[in-house]
């Protein structure tokens, strides 16, 4: 677990390399390793941030967007550090970011009491809606059929098709940090100790807990086998995981706590990748990328009925080569008998006319 105590900070873990973790300090973005600290300048020609990092999100290990004061969302090349691409997001402001479940599309939201929809294939805007009052918070659904944006205490739940809004919560307190714990159940935290689970299809509270003593700051969600847990962290200082029950009915139980004596503002949980199974399979039992694709998008793509048509037509051309090779070996050998018939007969030859001069 990483936790910051500074004034601001939007902490963020990379995915996929350890001991890195990204924290926007001022108007740095900066990565830090256990004895290090860099920042990034950007590509040449790239305009970037001048103020301060409001947000930051990863998707995947190789692209970072980034919001800052200034009003600027840029795209970073994770691997090489590098600014790609910046864009003029907002008059203000961008208070958060939400990458989609695909990764072609990104919300944001600013104090210019906007809603912006972005192309991130194009890299440019898609859609503006004008909300009428300053949204601080933005959230995809796991499967990206609806977003979630949170004005102070309230939620308003949008469906994708639509751009509509299909339901609207209410919380107590405002609301600090939200995470869907599947397609239709929400987690809310806000200034107070409490959480609660929303179904946002019914828009009902399935259940609360006190989850700490002081006001719950932020959340982190993930699975495990046969788990599925939430990390909070509270301005109590305390982080704390808790056990999910299938049935959201059912408040969760409390697995482990850590009392950083910190006044926490934001949580970042680093996941330890368990090793991939499939690479120790042999070549010839290991899925081919295309019906990886094939199973999560359930299109086929032009390249990749070609490339699985290549990679089908190789034990063809291998059975070829081998029948081939048969054919040439029987050749050598038949070539190879008459020769030796032939040398059989020369010698035989001699023997008799060796006999023949001895018998005279």
């Amino acid at each position: 677990f990483f936790f910051f105590g500074i004034r601001f900070c939007h902490l963020q873990a990379e995915p996929g390399e350890a001991r890195a973790l990204l924290n926007g300090a001022g108007r740095w973005l900066l990565r830090a390793g256990p004895l290090w600290v860099r920042c990034t300048p950007g590509v040449r020609g790239v305009r970037r941030p001048r103020g301060t990092i409001t947000c930051l999100k990863f998707y995947g290990n190789r692209h970072l967007i980034s919001g800052a004061e200034d009003g600027l969302i840029c795209i970073w090349d994770a691997k090489k550090w590098e600014c790609l691409k910046s864009i003029k997001a907002h008059k203000g402001q961008v208070t958060f970011l939400s990458i989609h479940p695909s990764g072609k599309l990104a919300l944001s939201v600013g104090t210019d009491k906007t809603l912006r929809t972005w192309n991130l294939v194009e890299g440019r805007s898609a859609f503006i809606k004008n909300i009428k009052q300053n949204a601080h918070i933005v959230e995809w659904s796991p499967r990206g059929e609806q977003y979630v944006v949170i004005i102070q205490n309230k939620i308003d739940i949008y469906q994708l098709d639509t751009a509509s809004i299909s339901g609207t919560i209410t919380n107590e307190k405002r609301i600090s940090s939200v995470k869907f714990l599947s397609e239709s159940v929400l987690a809310v935290a806000g200034d107070e100790e409490v959480i609660r689970f929303f179904d946002c299809d019914s828009l009902v509270c399935l259940c609360e807990f006190k989850a700490h003593e002081n006001r719950v700051k932020d959340m982190f969600s993930f699975e495990i086998p046969e788990q599925h847990v939430i990390v909070t962290a509270s301005s109590d200082g305390f982080i704390k995981m808790w056990k999910l029950e299938q049935d959201k009915k059912v408040p969760p139980s409390l697995l482990c706590e850590v009392n950083t004596k910190a006044r926490l503002t934001c949580l970042g949980v680093w996941l330890d990748k368990v090793p991939d199974t499939k690479e120790s399979f042999p070549p010839a039992a290991e899925p081919s990328p295309v019906s990886k694709e094939q199973s999560k998008i359930g299109k086929k793509e032009p390249g990749d009925t070609v490339y699985k048509e290549e990679k089908q037509s190789k034990p063809n051309t291998k059975k070829r080569s081998l029948a081939g090779d048969s054919k040439k070996a029987t050749k050598e050998s038949g070539l190879v008998s008459t020769k030796k018939r032939k040398m059989v007969e020369m010698l035989e030859k001699k023997r008799k006319k060796k006999k023949i001069k001895i018998m005279q």
